[in-house]
């Protein structure tokens, strides 16, 4: 099966070549990379095309012309690898919170779902031990609070460490698909839930970035709250399809 990741980077210089290595290193002979840059002032759109001498033909880069928010990078992402063979399309994160080696167990539960998702929020799934308590409450509330106004039956709802079947990317109306920042995530999880395709969630460690600086700010958080109520009329005519 081709697996391509899509890999959304800003200023992530000292974090790409590391995990780039990891990923290539997995028992996994048709894993691939596209990398989609945000003209990082760090240079790691540059870094990345370097390192496409090393990974030659398993590496790609999109590069944008700024800063254009994590939704439009997967979108955009997820449209080129579309017109292309990739028989699975995952999403990961490029500071090391996502654990590469989890790729090999997410591509394991595709084979009898339609979206493996890396879940924080199930039995055997974990929050940064080094995280104060009033992070982690509010990482839990969040999730909750998605979940039971969304009536989502899956557990972390806004995590970003998933791998889709082709064909479920290609059944969701991704054009339809506004936001742009972390409820991105629960967005896509929403209308696929919504049109029937089945999640299976294993259990992954989150860890806190290895370098850089986080994204997240009060703004992104406060579109997160908002956004998560329109969704339901954002999509009430969606229906099951028949798979």
């Amino acid at each position: 099966m081709k697996i391509t990741l899509v890999i959304p980077t800003y200023n992530e210089a000292e974090n790409l070549p590391n995990l780039l290595k990891a990923l290539f290193s997995l028992p996994l002979p048709d894993l691939n990379v596209l990398v989609v840059d945000d003209n990082s002032r760090d240079g790691t759109g540059e870094i990345a095309e370097d390192l496409k001498k090393t990974y030659s033909g398993k590496l790609d880069v999109m590069h944008r012309a700024g800063k254009l928010g994590l939704g439009s990078a997967y979108i955009q992402g997820f449209a080129q690898l579309l017109a292309g063979d990739s028989q699975a399309i995952g999403q990961m994160d490029a500071d090391f919170s996502h654990d590469p080696a989890k790729v090999v167990e997410l591509a394991r539960a595709l084979e009898t779902s339609d979206i493996a998702l890396g879940s924080r929020y199930v039995p055997g799934g974990s929050l940064d031990k080094d995280w104060p308590y009033w992070r982690k409450a509010l990482s839990t509330f969040g999730n909750f609070y998605a979940r039971t106004i969304l009536h989502l039956p899956i557990r972390d709802t806004t995590g970003g460490f998933r791998l889709w079947r082709r064909e479920t990317l290609e059944a969701m109306p991704l054009e339809r698909v506004r936001s742009n920042g972390y409820i991105f995530q629960v967005e896509m999880a929403y209308v696929a839930y919504k049109l029937g395709f089945h999640f299976t969630e294993i259990p992954i460690y989150f860890a806190e970035r290895r370098f850089g600086q986080s994204k997240m700010s009060l703004r992104i958080q406060i579109e997160a709250a908002l956004r998560v109520w329109s969704l339901r009329g954002q999509y009430r005519d969606l229906k099951v399809i028949n798979k």
